[in-house]
């Protein structure tokens, strides 16, 4: 019995060690991490608005730091550093498809993704960026006017963002 005490007591303080040794290697860090997708629950197009409108991707897998705000769709950039973004953009509807969204950084355009064929639907696309931001910069998935995406459980549309490094 003594030998297992002493061997669980061994283990204990190596356990103890390696959080310690974790812990260093994120203390002082910024830790900043989202991704989203556009629908909680149910399917079926999100638009279309008549002026370009931030998409609001509801169905938050995970927000370390609390940069991504849901009930706006919009990351605000918690700490000065290297960011980077991903999204998605699905369509399902039928001839003519007609959809569009651009990546926002504090208003200005960065990339985008558009599937306007007059000839097919059920088109998926993606774009990504690393950009530098600014603590309080905005980065957000804008629909543009009149057009449309849609989704459903399977969650086509995402919208994902984490810190690469601090400046």
């Amino acid at each position: 019995m003594a030998k297992k005490v002493t061997l669980l007591e061994a283990k204990l303080l190596n356990a103890e060690r390696e959080v310690l040794e974790l812990r260093s290697l994120t203390a002082g860090k910024p830790q900043v991490a989202f991704s989203a997708a556009l629908m909680e629950s149910g399917r079926g197009n999100v638009g279309p608005f008549t002026t370009n409108t931030p998409l609001k991707y509801k169905n938050v897998f995970s927000n370390t730091g609390n940069g991504y705000n849901p009930s706006t769709g919009i990351f605000t950039a918690p700490v000065n550093g290297t960011y980077f973004f991903q999204f998605s953009m699905f369509n399902n509807i039928g001839p003519p498809s007609n959809s569009a969204v651009a990546l926002m950084k504090n208003g200005e355009w960065l990339v985008s993704v558009w599937d306007v064929s007059q000839s097919d639907g059920h088109d998926i696309g993606s774009n990504a960026v690393v950009i530098a931001l600014e603590e309080g910069d905005s980065v957000y998935v804008l629909l543009l006017e009149n057009r449309e995406v849609y989704d459903d459980d399977m969650h086509h549309n995402t919208f994902t963002g984490f810190l690469l490094f601090a400046a």
